[in-house]
């Protein structure tokens, strides 16, 4: 059994996707269809820059998921009958329902600008932050938020890997976690270079957007379960996916449970298309199972030729 993995913020990178759109017709269209859904040129700032520009979150998100569906697209196969599921890291999940058809591409592209928007809008700038919690597993993590809360929000935000968990919050209480962190039992905490506390409470006015937003937009069955963050569990019930995604936006990415929960359920290969942020994870996760990251025109070709 196989799924298909679409990483999440952090995998964007100044030339995204130019190699891609050099090479394949299919990446040009789909980066022009972005493009026009947007009203900009998004990936132009994703080609050329700056890159303070790409990595403002409403155009990280969309660029991220632009350049998945242009790898998805330049492969050129039909999904549904060569993976058995797909996931996503956090917006990463939009774009794994894009490919699964639960979604057309123009509005994963305006949902994903709106997220973005409303994640930046949901905490001042200053006042929240992120901290990774490196050799620290989730229960490890949870005591060290608990113990730096001291009345203000600081929760576990992604359980990325068995060695990797991020918190998020008030930046004052991350500052105490990052502090006290090793004194708990992990090798070290770094803040990241985030511009707002992402899944945590203090995004519910982004989640009241996106529940508006959401409540407007027609959500198709994907044709693959999609294993679902919240819940590491799959789900294909339109109704369900939507109030999964406003959930989303304020609760924890479970994605070490949810690699862990496809590979019980008898998935031996892992693809992750458009980064290689994701494959490194997996590999800590379920260290037998085989990984394949796809971002380049050799991947693509590599991958088309093995999956034929």
């Amino acid at each position: 059994m196989r799924a298909f993995l679409f990483p999440g913020q952090g995998s964007q990178s100044v030339g995204m996707g130019a190699e891609l759109a050099a090479a394949s017709t299919a990446a040009r269209d789909t980066f022009a269809e972005v493009d026009d859904a947007l009203g900009q040129h998004l990936f132009t700032l994703m080609r050329d820059g700056p890159e303070a520009d790409l990595t403002l979150t409403e155009n990280a998100q969309p660029a991220i998921m632009a350049h998945s569906i242009a790898v998805l697209r330049t492969l050129g196969i039909d999904l549904a009958a060569k993976a058995d599921f797909v996931a996503g890291h956090s917006l990463g999940e939009y774009s794994a329902l894009c490919a699964a058809g639960s979604f057309d591409l123009a509005t994963t592209a305006r949902l994903l600008k709106k997220r973005g928007q409303a994640m930046q809008a949901a905490v001042p700038v200053g006042v929240g932050a992120m901290a990774a919690l490196l050799g620290a597993d989730l229960d490890k993590a949870q005591a060290i938020a608990n113990a730096a809360a001291q009345g203000e929000v600081c929760t576990v935000a992604n359980d990325n890997d068995p060695s990797q968990v991020v918190i998020s919050g008030h930046r004052s209480a991350i500052e105490r976690a990052i502090a006290i962190a090793k004194d708990h039992g992990a090798k070290r905490a770094v803040l990241l270079p985030v511009s707002a506390p992402f899944h945590c409470p203090l995004m519910q006015p982004a989640a009241d957007v996106m529940a508006d937003a959401l409540g407007d937009t027609d959500i198709n069955a994907p044709a693959v379960p999609l294993y679902a963050n919240v819940i590491a569990a799959p789900v294909t019930d339109p109704a369900r996916i939507r109030e999964l995604l406003i959930e989303q936006v304020t609760g924890m990415v479970r994605w070490r449970e949810s690699i862990a929960e496809m590979r019980a359920a008898g998935v031996e290969e892992f693809v992750e298309i458009g980064g290689k942020v994701l494959g490194a994870m997996v590999k800590r996760i379920a260290p037998d199972a085989k990984i394949t990251s796809v971002v380049t025109m050799e991947d693509v070709e590599a991958l088309a030729k093995e999956i034929a």
